[in-house]
């Protein structure tokens, strides 16, 4: 089986991570910087973006995404949030990724017979984004996992790392060495999800 394919099927999601890595911070910026290069995207738009935050940058976004679910989140049902959050706190690093919506809309208003689509497609090839750089982790023994905070943290996350106004957050992704093994993951029969016509 191809290399890729086995690193596919070894991708899951890690919430056991520690404050080590496998693999040097060059090389993750590598890893990432390459996945924004090569992943495709509709049009060649190339819209998507992606912030790599280490050590108390990393530390800084769970912060800022504890205290504004505190805001929202019973008193008395908070603590479950916090275990969650210094799940993630307690990684390496995480990994942002935006679209920049400026990319969207020039090309709504250049091809206006497709503009309802290129949100939807903008997302889909972010959606591959992070499945690339998921799996390249995953295939340098770094565990992750892919949360969605956005939109309540979206205005200070702007702010503390002067993201340009255009750019729309839709994941964080916590990385770091893994600690805890995932779960069994279990399988919709894949025949009745894949159809075959010869």
């Amino acid at each position: 089986m191809p290399a890729f394919m086995e690193a596919l099927k070894e991708r899951r999601s890690y919430y056991g991570i520690s404050k080590e890595s496998t693999i040097p911070d060059e090389k993750i910026e590598s890893l990432v910087k390459e996945a924004v290069l090569y992943t495709p995207s509709s049009f060649n738009s190339q819209s998507a973006r992606a912030v790599v935050l280490f050590g108390a940058n990393h530390d800084k976004l769970w912060d800022i995404t504890t205290e504004t679910l505190r805001q929202i989140v019973p008193a008395d049902q908070f603590q479950a949030t916090l275990d969650k959050m210094n799940s993630f706190k307690a990684g390496y690093g995480t990994v942002l990724f935006f679209e920049d919506n400026a990319v969207v809309e020039g090309l709504q208003k250049q091809f206006p017979s497709y503009a309802d689509n290129f949100p939807i497609w903008s997302n889909q090839s972010n959606g591959m984004l992070q499945l690339v750089v998921w799996t390249a982790l995953e295939s340098e023994g770094l565990g992750a996992s892919l949360q969605h905070y956005n939109p309540l943290i979206d205005d200070q996350v702007k702010a503390a790392w002067n993201i340009p106004s255009t750019w729309k957050l839709i994941a964080q992704m916590p990385f770091g060495k893994p600690v805890a093994q995932p779960g069994e993951k279990q399988f919709q029969p894949v025949d009745e999800r894949v159809k075959v016509f010869g």
